[in-house]
């Protein structure tokens, strides 16, 4: 079928693509190799092969289109790293976060509620370009304490970009209900 196997199957998604384990990376650079090699395991061309042949190329683009999805976006990226460092973020139980930082999200989103009802553009589009500002600057902060192995730090900041990521979709909705 091809050269890959059930062993390099087994590989963490970097790897894969043959990438370095970091936070930066060239997003152009991984579509490239994404497609080359989802062309050498799509299922549809090995659909005349015996069915153990097309499982595993069923497999294999399951496999490449999870570690894309996984790589292209740098929240994902980030935490995904956290995994393969050892470090859980633990998402689900650890709610802990700075006390500016939380009463900030509230406000934000008070606003954001408050601008949506009153039909006005104009402060959610500051907003937006505000967040985004702040989210560059978060994503910075990310990547230097990933690369300086603070997985502690870096686990924080995921925690806080997952905040920031969820209130900017909040802000572009809101947008979209008022340009209706």
């Amino acid at each position: 079928m091809t050269s890959f196997d059930q062993e390099t199957l087994r590989q963490d998604f970097f790897s894969l693509f043959g990438l370095q384990r970091q936070q930066g990376l060239d997003v152009g650079q991984l579509e490239l190799l994404y497609r080359d090699i989802q062309s050498k395991v799509h299922p549809d061309k090995h659909a005349h092969l015996a069915d153990s042949d097309k499982r595993l190329a069923m497999q294999w683009a399951t496999h490449v289109n999870e570690a894309y999805q996984t790589l292209k976006d740098p929240l994902q990226r980030a935490r995904y790293l956290l995994q393969l460092g050892g470090h859980d973020v633990r998402m689900e139980t650890n709610t802990a976060m700075p006390m500016e930082f939380l009463v900030e999200q509230m406000e934000l989103r008070e606003a954001v509620a408050e601008a949506k009802a009153a039909g006005d553009a104009d402060p959610l589009d500051v907003l937006h370009r505000r967040l985004k500002k702040d989210i560059r600057a978060e994503y910075t902060a990310l990547q230097q304490a990933l690369d300086a192995n603070a997985l502690e730090r870096a686990g924080e900041l995921v925690r806080q970009l997952m905040f920031q990521e969820k209130l900017i979709h909040e802000v572009d909705d809101a947008l979209e209900v008022i340009e209706r």
